[in-house]
């Protein structure tokens, strides 16, 4: 089983180096760190009195991993979570923030437990996700990961400008939904053509 450091590296890997696209609401980019996010921690890296892109281009492969580790997964409390599902959620939340949280606890609600849906993982959400593992040992990390690439395809359902990233220009799976497919037993992926056939509207 991968460690909290393998994953945060892997998802370093994955995110890759420096991007600044339009179409991305994040901004400015390195190894996955928003500027956003440089900006919220006080990440003035080159000690200028102001957080810019060249604090962004200057962050570390090393300092990424790390504020991943720390601000992903130990502040949210992910932690705490039953541990078949800490790599999925963590590694939703490096993407989507707390709405990987909601999205856990839309389908622990769907499954019957009583719980709010705050984005927040406090005793009830970690309590409730355990019994829900004893319930569905075999099922529940898969069902979370098909609830985490419907959120992809219906995100772009809503917003064009985001297509790109649930669909590759020759039609095939986009980064969103086949990172999300990662983390889904392989039984439960879609074929080529079932993914063509969901982004057929987008034209």
């Amino acid at each position: 089983m991968q460690t909290v450091q393998e994953i945060a590296e892997e998802i370093v890997r994955r995110e890759g180096g420096y991007v600044n696209d339009a179409d991305d609401p994040g901004g400015a980019t390195n190894y996955g760190v928003t500027i956003h996010t440089m900006r919220r921690l006080g990440l003035d890296l080159n000690r200028d009195g102001r957080i810019d892109t060249a604090d962004v281009k200057a962050l570390s492969r090393a300092q990424a991993v790390q504020i991943f580790v720390d601000h992903y997964y130990h502040a949210p409390r992910i932690d705490s979570l039953p541990q078949p599902l800490q790599a999925s959620v963590f590694d939703m939340y490096v993407n989507a923030g707390s709405n990987a949280i909601k999205l856990l606890q839309r389908l622990l609600r769907d499954m019957g437990f009583d719980l709010s849906v705050d984005g927040a993982i406090g005793p009830q959400t970690a309590r409730v996700a355990y019994l829900a593992l004893s319930d569905a040992p075999d099922h529940l990390v898969d069902a979370y990961g098909i609830a985490r690439r419907n959120y992809y395809y219906d995100l772009a359902d809503r917003r064009p400008s985001s297509r790109k990233y649930a669909r590759r220009r020759d039609g095939g799976k986009g980064g969103w939904i086949a990172r999300a497919e990662e983390f889904i037993s392989p039984a439960y992926h879609l074929s080529a053509h079932e993914h063509r056939q969901r982004v057929a509207s987008w034209g």
